[in-house]
């Protein structure tokens, strides 16, 4: 289980660095296997160059080699991406992922060249990151196989959040050793599990990162273990609430009604409303995660 980290803020839009440290060591002490930093959950597209510096080398000196560390970095430049990752400072991060080009609605031979760009150009392995709701654009299958065909050792995984079993099946099935498919969306991690995904990148374990973590662990195991299907049944109420409003509106809001961090987002993002606010706290007061993870 990856952890999507949102970016805290203060009522004054600053940065809340005493919420983020507090945020990676709940995710650590929760059993999360690794940290995706300034992707989407964190809000990127909304800090300037100097914040999003700080608050990736931030985290790197919080998580202090305890865990590994993925740094979001995508652009619809490819030309300004490909030179970014010649000057950014890396250090302390195993990989990159990086997204579709967004509003551009590139062709397939379009994308594939992005990313063939991207990988030449990166000093880390690269993971794909597939979203289509936001991007605009799909990455069909055979792109995405292509380029973890040629670039083995590189190109090394996909978060595929196209929301598509099919096509996540595709990938599955035509993948080279070492290829690593991981869900983009919660609720249907199980499911992709027991298709042959690693894993997940979530949201909902930046709240709930033992519980989401522990469901994981079984799936792998075993994704018809009763346990896992408990666990993914029981959340799937809350998943639904915290995407009701957008991402990172939702997990915001559950963060802050748990008293982890303030409920601040950066315009054009604005806090869910006063509905959707009380299905997420409804659904979360009605998960016995005590009895779930027992």
């Amino acid at each position: 289980m990856g952890i999507a980290l949102v970016t805290p803020f203060k009522a004054d839009y600053s940065v809340d660095y005493d919420a983020l440290r507090r945020l990676v060591e709940m995710q650590i002490a929760g059993g999360a296997s690794y940290l995706v930093v300034l992707a989407t959950t964190s809000e990127a597209v909304t800090l300037d160059c100097e914040e999003r510096h700080k608050v990736a080398r931030f985290v790197v000196d919080c998580a202090g080699g305890r865990i590994p560390l993925v740094l979001g970095m995508s652009d619809n430049c490819t030309s300004r991406l490909a030179k970014h990752l010649t000057e950014v400072d890396l250090s302390g991060y195993s990989a990159i992922l990086t997204v579709v080009p967004f509003y551009n609605k590139p062709s397939q031979e379009g994308i594939y060249q992005h990313f063939r760009a991207v990988a030449e150009a990166s000093p880390l392995p690269v993971v794909l990151y597939n979203v289509p709701s936001r991007t605009g654009k799909n990455m069909e299958a055979a792109t995405t196989l292509r380029l973890a065909h040629d670039f083995p050792g590189k190109v090394i995984g996909i978060k595929e959040a196209s929301g598509s079993l099919e096509q996540v099946g595709d990938i599955l099935q035509g993948r080279p050793e070492g290829f690593q498919v991981v869900s983009g969306d919660d609720s249907l991690t199980r499911s992709m599990i027991g298709l042959g995904a690693e894993g997940v990148i979530s949201v909902v374990g930046n709240a709930l990162p033992r519980l989401f973590a522990t469901m994981v662990s079984l799936a792998m195991e075993n994704a018809d273990d009763e346990r896992a299907q408990a666990i993914d049944v029981a959340l799937q109420p809350l998943d639904k609430a915290l995407f009701a409003d957008g991402n990172p509106s939702g997990i915001k809001c559950l963060l802050n009604l748990m008293g982890v961090a303030e409920d601040v987002l950066r315009l054009p993002l604005v806090p869910v409303g006063f509905t959707t606010r009380l299905a997420i706290k409804e659904a979360y007061e009605r998960l016995d995660v005590a009895m779930l993870l027992s």
